[in-house]
């Protein structure tokens, strides 16, 4: 499938498809080439074969082929060059949607990452932020701010509110622990969560900072968690590169 990279990489086995069920043969096709690139077997910069051999060599149509790919290239994971064909950009960071840190998420995939403390202070918290922590206006919490980067990229622009004592933190430790897990090793341990996800495009100080242009894509995040007993641990807003990252939902009918 790559042209310097088969043999390391071998061919593309067949796709498993499940013909009778309601999941459209294309994103079923999407879906393992997707796991192949965030898997690494099909690198950055691989090329994929054409159309035709593709589809032969995964079994199914080549139409079907064509929804797969120009789905992938849609979502920014493969890209078309006139005079060199389809490649692999860049596999985008998957997160599933649970209560769960970026940090343990991108260390369970093996994204390496990396933390740059940007701030690290004791402020008064904004209306909203004290609201959501159930504290009264004016309150002062731990405030953060932090870049994550996934594989050498900036990938996510990162604030959080703690109560103030919750949490005795150093830059350090934020630079190399995630925050759930630090909350752990304090003896808080998050268990519920309200959680909004949206979408924006970035300014330009955004942009200068994730290595985006301005006014591209961005996903956004805003979270309080809570421990069993109903207290408040921390509230989070973030931004991340919808060119590198997707937020994964498994719905089922109840």
């Amino acid at each position: 499938m790559a042209r310097d990279r088969r043999a390391a990489h071998g061919p593309i086995r067949p796709v498993e498809v499940d013909r009778s069920s309601p999941v459209p043969l294309y994103f079923q096709v999407a879906s393992r080439l997707q796991e192949l690139i965030e898997a690494g077997e099909i690198g950055v910069g691989d090329r994929i074969e054409n159309e035709v051999d593709l589809a032969d060599r995964l079994g199914v149509s080549r139409p079907t082929t064509r929804r797969a790919i120009q789905y992938l290239v849609e979502r920014g994971m493969l890209v078309r060059k006139r005079g060199v064909g389809t490649q692999v950009v860049h596999p985008k960071v998957r997160r599933p949607v649970e209560l769960s840190s970026l940090y343990d998420d991108l260390v369970s995939t093996d994204r390496k990452p990396r933390t740059e403390v940007l701030r690290l202070e004791t402020v008064r918290a904004p209306a909203e932020v004290a609201a959501a922590l159930e504290l009264a206006p004016g309150t002062e919490v731990t405030w953060i701010e932090r870049l994550r980067y996934a594989g050498g990229e900036p990938l996510a622009l990162m604030h959080n509110a703690i109560p103030l004592g919750l949490l005795d933190v150093e830059a350090a430790d934020l630079a190399t622990h995630g925050l759930y897990e630090l909350l752990r090793r304090a003896g808080y341990q998050p268990r519920i969560a309200t959680q909004i996800i949206g979408a924006r495009t970035a300014g330009t100080t955004e942009a200068r900072i994730l290595t985006e242009k301005r006014g591209a894509s961005l996903l956004t995040m805003t979270r309080t968690a809570w421990d069993a007993g109903g207290q408040a641990l921390e509230y989070g807003s973030h931004v991340y590169r919808a060119s590198r990252y997707s937020f994964e939902l498994h719905l089922s009918a109840g």
